[in-house]
């Protein structure tokens, strides 16, 4: 069991990132450059029921573009078509954190050879850790939302966050040479990425989140370039009532007590109703999260 205690300038928002990352990759940076950033949207959200993204694997249908384009979109599931045909609320862009291991703030993953992969739970490289938890698999769909909000395919993902005991790869004491749950993976054609990772935990001052970030391309994630939009994902908290209930997740149980959507530093503006990720199964056989992103 980690004595990890809490960081005291973890997440501070918006602000705190602004006023201390100077680099390439703040977000006004981003905001300015020729308008091509902009705010994710979770267009299914909800705690139960169907998983917004799905594998492509799934019965296909062709999904129609909205009447601003007659371009066809790629076969898709039915999550999928639904996702297009709901697809335009905004949500806020986020703060990527003091721990995103970009090389905005200390160490850079991403030009790491095998960084891009679909399970993020061991570290790669000279690491040797591996992170254990409830298994998790979580599926972002991104939307192109000035082209009708087609499937955006080729555009890559870096997803990271905390481990069971709250703890970040690269950064906490004893992790400095580890970089497990981080990961690139790039959009396939219905514009969905993967990832195969272990259920985060509840730290102190935050609700459970998935950090991502969106690129262009994969080249653009690879080598640190611009990013396209930065949000988080908000896990539900029925998935987290329940996989806290586990060996290895006891201090999360107290840490969720004192933290609501509602006052958590980064959903609270709207109580986290277009991040929150649409999720099934169970502690004992995992649980998948999907959400629907448009940029």
């Amino acid at each position: 069991m980690s004595n990890h205690l809490p960081h005291p300038n973890h997440d501070r928002g918006l602000e705190f990132d602004l006023s201390t990352m100077i680099s390439r990759r703040s977000l006004g940076m981003f905001l300015g450059a020729g308008g091509a950033a902009a705010a994710l949207a979770a267009c299914t959200p909800g705690g139960s029921g169907t998983t917004a993204g799905t594998s492509t694997s799934a019965a296909t249908a062709t999904a129609t573009a909205s009447a601003a384009t007659t371009t066809a979109t790629p076969a898709a599931s039915p999550t999928l078509t639904r996702a297009i045909a709901e697809c335009g609320v905004e949500i806020p862009q986020e703060t990527a954190g003091p721990y995103p291991g970009d090389g905005s703030n200390g160490p850079n993953v991403l030009a790491a050879s095998g960084v891009v992969r679909q399970d993020i739970t061991s570290s790669f490289g000279t690491g040797s850790a591996s992170a254990e938890g409830v298994p998790l698999t979580f599926t972002l769909t991104l939307l192109d939302n000035a082209n009708g909000c087609v499937p955006l395919a080729g555009a890559a993902v870096y997803a990271w966050h905390c481990d069971r005991d709250g703890r970040y790869s690269m950064y906490d004491s004893g992790l400095a040479n580890e970089n497990y749950l981080r990961g690139v993976q790039e959009a396939d054609a219905s514009g969905q990425v993967t990832f195969t990772s272990i259920f985060p935990g509840a730290y102190p001052g935050r609700w459970p989140h998935i950090h991502f970030e969106v690129f262009e391309s994969m080249s653009n994630a690879t080598a640190a370039g611009q990013v396209l939009a930065v949000s988080q994902i908000a896990l539900t908290k029925a998935a987290c009532d329940d996989v806290y209930a586990t060996p290895g997740y006891e201090a999360s149980i107290a840490n969720m007590k004192r933290t609501t959507l509602q006052s958590d530093n980064v959903f609270r503006n709207d109580g986290g109703i277009y991040q929150l990720a649409t999720m099934i199964g169970s502690a004992s056989a995992g649980y998948t999260a999907g959400l629907n992103v448009t940029i």
